[in-house]
């Protein structure tokens, strides 16, 4: 049928061997870190940031090799038939965790979803909206399409074949909202945060099902934003929750250290900025502009490679949900 979606997976180790695969985004973050004369320094210093902040929460000591971090890029290709032509179209990168308990040989699986990316998102917010008359409003259709096919794909026998719990997306706060302690406190998570009011992101996330929560675990310098369509705090295991918060919280180090690597942690009642000087560097590579740049290439690239050649499907499988078979 015409109609037809389908989803394939393939696997690459992050370790300080990675180099971004042709079909990579290269706005990617891990992607930023793996290129130029730095990069395998660059790769190291940040699997060993990573491990420091696991131990450091799971065991309770940053000097232990206990746990180990083992992480693997998971693209996810889209598959489908228009006019009669087969297609393709990478859709989705997340990091995969898995936690090694050294002194055992157990290995424990972590959750899906650290530095989610895509293709279409890039042209979501770096192509379609720069056109859009803000001052009517965001229109309600913006990133429907994204999150009716990030939904589709984990109804699909690619995803629940080789994963058995909901994936978490955690990014940085916004610099645009203040955020408040709720006075809870939870043993992994650390204090939640309130934030003031729905953001455009959250929309966008909403569209892919998921709700946000924000906590800043023990030792952290700011909240992080987790997002999920499950229970965050019931549907995982500390140690998975430990996997996700270590990896997360190191990456946000690395790219805005002015509010992830601040020398003081953020207050009961916190306003993030990237205009703060009192934080430190990790020594690890890392270039915004570059990110920024590429997300407008790779917006563009979506628009001339599945936006405008299957727009009429595309606007099909936005507005006609059970279009979207697999």
């Amino acid at each position: 049928m015409a109609n037809d979606l389908t989803f394939s997976i393939t696997r690459t180790r992050f370790d300080e061997d990675y180099s971004p695969a042709d079909s990579s985004r290269l706005t990617t973050n891990f992607a930023n870190l793996a290129r130029g004369e730095q990069r395998q320094q660059n790769l190291r210093r940040a699997i060993a940031m990573i491990d420091r902040r696991c131990n450091d929460l799971a065991a309770g000591d940053p000097s232990s090799d206990r746990y180990r971090v083992e992480l693997d890029i998971v693209s996810v290709a889209a598959h489908f038939v228009d006019g009669g032509s087969d297609e393709q179209f990478p859709l989705l990168e997340m990091l995969d965790v898995t936690i090694v308990d050294q002194h055992t040989g157990e290995r424990h699986q972590g959750i899906l979803g650290n530095n989610f990316s895509s293709y279409l998102r890039d042209y979501d917010f770096s192509v379609l909206l720069p056109t859009l008359d803000k001052s009517a409003g965001i229109p309600e259709h913006f990133g429907y399409l994204h999150g009716q096919l990030f939904q589709r794909f984990l109804e699909s026998p690619a995803f629940q074949d080789h994963f058995d719990a909901e994936p978490v997306v955690c990014i940085s706060v916004s610099t645009s909202q203040t955020y408040q302690q709720s006075g809870t406190v939870h043993p992994v998570l650390g204090a939640e945060y309130l934030h003031e009011h729905s953001s455009l992101t959250d929309d966008y996330f909403g569209r892919m099902g998921m709700q946000v929560r924000y906590f800043m675990p023990a030792g952290g310098k700011a909240p992080l934003a987790f997002y999920t369509r499950g229970d965050l705090l019931g549907d995982y295991t500390d140690l998975q929750l430990i996997g996700t918060i270590s990896t997360m919280e190191t990456f946000q180090k690395i790219y805005r250290p002015e509010i992830y690597n601040a020398n003081t942690p953020a207050p009961s009642t916190y306003r993030p900025t990237l205009e703060h000087t009192d934080f430190s560097s990790t020594g690890v590579a890392y270039d915004r502009e570059e990110r920024s740049r590429l997300g407008v290439t790779q917006g563009r690239y979506t628009e001339e490679h599945l936006v405008k050649p299957h727009r009429t499907l595309l606007e099909r499988w936005a507005t006609n949900p059970a279009a979207l078979t697999h």
